[in-house]
C-alpha cells in the first residue's frame, strides 16, 4: 500500500476506514459503553443510587462537550490525525486510572477527562472518514458507517472481556477494578494499531482545518449561523437522540440483571448488540447516500424508540435479544446520518464546524439523559419507567428531525 497515495485504490481506502474505526472503538465502544457492564457491580459495591450511577455518564458527556468546544481550534493547530492518535492515548490512560479510584468525586473527574479525550478522537476520526468518503463519493455512506461501526467492535470487546474478568475476580475486593485495567490495556493496543494509519493516509487528510480568510470572523460551532439556523430541526432531533439513547446504553445491562440475566446472557446480549453496530455500516449506507434532509435521522430515531420499548414491555428473552439487535443496528447510524447531512449540504471547508456543532448538541443531550433516567429509575416503576422516558424522548426527536429540509445549493 503506497503511503500518501494521490489516488488511493478502493482497497486502500477500505483499509484506512477500518484502521480509523479503531478510534471509534476506543472513544465510544470502550471508553463510554463499557461502563454499562461495570455499573451493576460498582453500584452494589460502592452503594450508589441510580442517579449517581447515571451521573458518571453525565460527567463523561460533560467532558465530551468540552472536547467538542475545543475541537475547531485544535483542528486548526494540530490537524485531525495528531488529534485522533493523541486523544486515543489520553483516553486509554484515563481508562486505566479508573481502576485505582473508588470515591465518587475522583471517578466523576475521571469520567469527565475520558469524555474530553473521547470527543477529540471521535470527531477527528469522523472528519477523516468524511474526507475518505469524498475520494469515493459512491461509497461515502458506507465508509462513514464503517467508521462509526467501529464503536461496535469496542462494545463486542467489552462484552467479551468485562464479564469474564468480573467472574475471575469475584473473590477479590473491588474486583471491578481489574476490568477497568483490562479495558485500558485493550485501548492501548487499539491505539497502537491506529497510530500506524498516518503513514498510509492521503496527504491532504493530515492537513489542519483551514482558518477563515483574513478579514473574516472565525466561525465557531456554536456561533456559525448556517449550522444553528438552517440545521435547527436536525440539531433539535439530535439533542433528543443524545438524551434518549444514552439512557438505554447506560442502564440496559442493569435492567437485564434485575430481570435475572446471568453473566453468559449479558455477554451474549452485548456482543450481539456490538455485532449489529458493525453490520449497520452496510445496512443504512444507501439511506445516508440518497437523502439530503433529516429523513434518515427521523427514521432511525423512531426505530430506536421501538428498540428501547422492547426491553421494557416484557422480560421475555427473545424480545430482549430483539431489542439489543435492533438498537445496535441503528443507534450509531444516527451519528453517521448527521455527518452525512453536513457532507451533503456544506462545502468541505465547513465540515469540521458542522460536525462539531452536531457533536455539541449531542453532548448536551447526553449530559441530561443519564442523570434524568437514573432519577426516574430511583422512583416508582424503577428502571423500566426510566427507559420508557428514553423511548418517548427518541420519538420526539424523530418528529423534530423529520422537519429538516435539505439546504438550498449556493
Amino acid at each position: 500500500m503506497t503511503s500518501n497515495a494521490a489516488t488511493p485504490t478502493p482497497a486502500h481506502v477500505l483499509k484506512l476506514a477500518l484502521a480509523l474505526s479503531l478510534g471509534a472503538a476506543v472513544s465510544l465502544g470502550i471508553t463510554r459503553f463499557s461502563y454499562a457492564l461495570l455499573l451493576p457491580p460498582m453500584r452494589e459495591d460502592l452503594g450508589w443510587s441510580y442517579a449517581l450511577a447515571g451521573g458518571m455518564n453525565t460527567a463523561n458527556a460533560a467532558g465530551y462537550l468540552l472536547g467538542a468546544l475545543t475541537m475547531p481550534a485544535l483542528m486548526r493547530r494540530l490537524g485531525p490525525m495528531r488529534l485522533l492518535v493523541g486523544g486515543s492515548i489520553l483516553a486509554s490512560v484515563f481508562m486505566v486510572a479508573s481502576g485505582f479510584l473508588a470515591a465518587a468525586l475522583p471517578l466523576l473527574v475521571q469520567r469527565l477527562l475520558a469524555g474530553l479525550a473521547s470527543a477529540w478522537v471521535f470527531v477527528a476520526g469522523g472528519l477523516l472518514a468524511a474526507r475518505l468518503g469524498s475520494l469515493q463519493p459512491t461509497r461515502a455512506g458506507f465508509l462513514l458507517g464503517l467508521y462509526y461501526g467501529g464503536t461496535g467492535l469496542g462494545i463486542m470487546l467489552s462484552a467479551l472481556l468485562v464479564p469474564a474478568v468480573l467472574e475471575a475476580a469475584s473473590g477479590t475486593s473491588r474486583g471491578w477494578a481489574w476490568a477497568w485495567w483490562g479495558l485500558g490495556l485493550a485501548s492501548f493496543v487499539a491505539t497502537g494499531v491506529l497510530a500506524l494509519a498516518p503513514r498510509a493516509m492521503p496527504r491532504d487528510a493530515h492537513a489542519p482545518v483551514a482558518s477563515p480568510p483574513s478579514g473574516t470572523a472565525p466561525a465557531t460551532p456554536v456561533q456559525a449561523q448556517v449550522q444553528v439556523r438552517r440545521f435547527g430541526w436536525a440539531l433539535g432531533g439530535y439533542l433528543l437522540f443524545g438524551a434518549g439513547y444514552i439512557g438505554y446504553m447506560t442502564f440496559v445491562i442493569a435492567l437485564l440483571r434485575e430481570q435475572g440475566a446471568g453473566p453468559g446472557d449479558v455477554t451474549l446480549f452485548y456482543t450481539l448488540l456490538g455485532l449489529a453496530c458493525v453490520a449497520s455500516s452496510r445496512l443504512w449506507s444507501g439511506l445516508l447516500d440518497r437523502f439530503r434532509g433529516g429523513g434518515p435521522q427521523a427514521v432511525l430515531n423512531a426505530l430506536l424508540g421501538v428498540a428501547t420499548m422492547l426491553a421494557v414491555v416484557s422480560p421475555s428473552w427473545p424480545l430482549t435479544m430483539a431489542s439489543g439487535l435492533l438498537f445496535g443496528a441503528v443507534f450509531l447510524s444516527v451519528v453517521a446520518s448527521t455527518t452525512a447531512l453536513v457532507r451533503h449540504n456544506l462545502p468541505a471547508s465547513q465540515w469540521a464546524t458542522g460536525i462539531s456543532a452536531f457533536t455539541i448538541v449531542f453532548a448536551l443531550g447526553q449530559i441530561v439523559g443519564p442523570t434524568v433516567t437514573g432519577w426516574i429509575a430511583d422512583g416508582p416503576g424503577g428502571l423500566a419507567r426510566g427507559l420508557v422516558a428514553s423511548a418517548v424522548t427518541l420519538w420526539i426527536g424523530a418528529l423534530l428531525a423529520s422537519r429538516q429540509k435539505p439546504l438550498a445549493i449556493g
